[in-house]
């Protein structure tokens, strides 16, 4: 990566997703394909679709594995974001809060199956990182 695409706002060396430690393989096509459903299950039922498939692959495959994670803390974080937003929407801010976290979780969802069909080690901005 260059300099300047670091100074343009693109993600630095320590930010970028990387494969596990003993293989430089690609993924599978079989691996992708739960990795993708995990994002697509986040982005379209929230935290249970990621966890199950998470919960079901995880030993079969490190990319499995790595994104299952990823898109289960991706929903975690975007729960308690529902839960703040529910919070305050007695003052109103809730109200704008809750299509704002629908819109992140669609698109973002959208974004990491794309990333991880294609065989990328993706990571969502703004996840907090709950299951290592």
């Amino acid at each position: 990566m260059t300099d300047e695409m670091n100074d343009a706002g693109g993600m630095g060396p320590e930010e970028q997703p990387q494969a596990p430690m003993g293989g430089g393989e690609p993924p599978s096509k079989d691996a992708r394909t739960f990795a993708m459903l995990a994002h697509l299950l986040g982005a379209l039922i929230g935290f249970l679709g990621p966890l199950i498939v998470w919960l079901i692959k995880k030993d079969e495959s490190p990319f499995v594995d790595d994104q299952g994670k990823e898109a289960l803390n991706y929903q975690i974080t975007l729960a308690i974001g529902y839960v703040v937003a529910m919070a305050l929407s007695c003052a109103g801010i809730g109200l704008v809060l809750f299509p704002i976290l629908m819109l992140l979780q669609i698109i973002f969802g959208i974004i990491g199956a794309v990333k991880a069909n294609n065989g990328e080690w993706y990571r969502y901005p703004w996840a907090l990182r709950l299951i290592k």
